[in-house]
């Protein structure tokens, strides 16, 4: 009886794994992540291309969908997101390292250490961290912003980033819009941010 419930349990101790936050060295808590086996990714069609760590750049994003602001809207997003990557763009998975929905909760994209697809230049020495929605006329919820800091906090304590990282808008470097003006303006308070980007 209790091999039929057993594969049960192991999904449900999993979810709660999940949900555990961990910790960095000075006991600061880091974001809830999910990963991306838990939103419905679908793994990378080739090669991983991993990166140099601690990384120097942080580059941001909005993904000009839908916002979302609980699991299920933004796991339908995040695979509606890596498909178009992997089957319109022709990449080898969706391109950014994280994305954060409105729930507060930061999604694991290609996760730290692996090139992404988000900023032409900035791939092999950048992190790419996508808010999910528009952000051209409004700030992401402020548990969206916060779980981005906590992010970059614990990214330094890993030693996944740079303690000097330069946080930076995709629209610095390449031609684009994102991650919108207001989303931009709220970046530039933030620590690490630089105004004139440089490889």
């Amino acid at each position: 009886m209790l091999s039929v419930y057993l594969p049960l349990l192991i999904l449900v101790a999993a979810q709660v794994q999940s949900h555990r936050p961990t910790t960095t060295a000075d006991g600061r808590s880091c974001p809830q992540i999910k990963l991306k086996s838990q939103w419905g990714g679908k793994p990378p069609r080739g090669d991983l291309y991993y990166q140099v760590r601690p990384i120097r750049y942080v580059v941001i994003h909005h993904t000009v969908t839908s916002e979302c602001a609980g699991f299920l809207e933004c796991a339908e997003i995040l695979q509606n997101v890596q498909s178009y990557a992997q089957n319109e763009l022709d990449y080898n998975d969706i391109s950014y390292n994280f994305l954060i929905g409105n729930d507060g909760v930061v999604y694991e994209g290609t996760g730290w250490g692996v090139r992404g697809a988000h900023t032409f230049g900035y791939n092999a020495n950048g992190t790419g961290i996508a808010f999910i929605g528009n952000y051209s006329n409004k700030l992401p919820s402020p548990a969206a912003l916060k779980a981005a800091q906590k992010l970059l906090i614990c990214g330094v304590k890993q030693d996944e980033l740079s303690n000097d990282y330069a946080l930076i808008a995709a629209s610095q470097v390449i031609t684009t819009q994102s991650p919108g003006l207001i989303l931009y303006n709220e970046i530039q308070q933030w620590p690490n941010w630089v105004s004139d980007p440089q490889k």
